[in-house]
């Protein structure tokens, strides 16, 4: 299902056929028949081994299972640096439990995307993160899936590694605001404004040698900074008093400082929820959106939205490398 160059130890990865828009997907086991009306513009790069490799007609590239979605995209982009597609929608296997658009929909905002910006998705709002001394995972119960698990320690904290390799700027911000899920979609000018060593470094730095593990702690860590690598300006709160002054950004986001906090001590959290929204087709710099809030859905991103996860309850199975994972069976369409 794919090369190898010996010499430079790279797979070559089995690309879209869409020089405009290419969907890379970071896959385990999930069920990808979500993607089987876009698999032409799919590059899939599979971590789960040949149980659990995609069903056609989805190619795939194999990767080690090594590094969470954040080493399958830097490898995607250093790798495949001069011959990015106009457009890189990024994805996981399994994006249900984070957007609720249709993959027409997705491919419709992504190439609406301008220079310099970064499309997110709903339902979920960004999100802030601040622990630069590192994760308390003890005072979330919601994330208690992943403190429980085999994690492979750094060595250094988040706001080294945001100072060193993120913005090489030793300064302390406030706070950054982030996509939960790492979904996300820019054009790859956007992605150039970065040279290949910068992204070369920060796979290595963050995902190979002793941090090749199946969960490092540097996998969370790089969900949290993607925005922040291709906008800071919008993404990151240098100051208190580096606050937008508008509830949104001119792409339909919560605006800068105020992204949502999940609250401590929250058992079941899905973050707030972005809905009602409408988006134009053209690739204009701006966006027309409108927005509504369920009842249930708060009206600050202050106050938490507790409610009760599709993957509450469910049984989860230990995969080969250490990972949990729902149950493929509960997660049929």
């Amino acid at each position: 299902m794919y090369s190898t160059d010996r010499q430079l130890n790279v797979v070559n990865p089995i690309r879209s056929t869409n020089a405009d828009f290419e969907i890379v997907v970071s896959h385990y086991n999930e069920d990808l028949a979500w993607l089987k009306s876009h698999s032409s513009e799919c590059c899939v790069y599979s971590k789960g081994g040949p149980k659990n490799a995609p069903n056609p007609p989805l190619a795939f590239t194999p990767l080690p299972n090594i590094g969470r979605e954040g080493h399958t995209f830097l490898y995607h982009i250093a790798n495949q640096y001069d011959k990015l597609a106009a457009v890189t929608l990024f994805v996981q296997g399994r994006i249900d439990d984070h957007v609720d658009l249709t993959l027409d929909e997705m491919k419709k905002r992504a190439m609406g995307v301008p220079v310099g910006q970064v499309r997110t998705y709903p339902f979920r709002e960004l999100e802030v993160f601040d622990h630069w001394d590192g994760i308390p995972w003890e005072q979330y119960p919601c994330w208690k899936r992943w403190s429980s698990m085999d994690t492979q320690s750094m060595g250094a904290t988040p706001l080294q590694l945001f100072q060193q390799y993120i913005t090489e700027d030793d300064r302390i911000p406030v706070a950054v605001g982030f996509a939960p899920g790492a979904i996300f979609a820019v054009k790859k000018e956007t992605i150039h404004q970065h040279s290949r060593a910068y992204y070369q470094r920060l796979l290595e730095r963050m995902f190979l040698g002793n941090m090749a593990h199946v969960n490092p702690e540097t996998g969370h860590y790089m969900e949290r900074f993607w925005l922040a690598v291709f906008n800071p300006d919008e993404y990151v709160q240098w100051t208190p008093a580096d606050l937008s002054e508008k509830e949104r950004n001119k792409d339909g986001q919560l605006a800068k400082g105020r992204w949502y906090r999940t609250p401590i001590g929250c058992v079941v959290d899905l973050g707030a929820m972005r809905r009602g929204e409408s988006v134009e087709s053209d690739s204009s710099q701006s966006l027309s959106t409108s927005f509504t809030r369920s009842p249930d859905t708060p009206a600050s991103p202050d106050t938490a939205l507790s409610i009760m996860s599709d993957e509450e309850g469910q049984e989860e199975k230990q995969l080969d490398g250490g990972l949990p994972m729902i149950s493929t069976e509960k997660r049929q369409q």
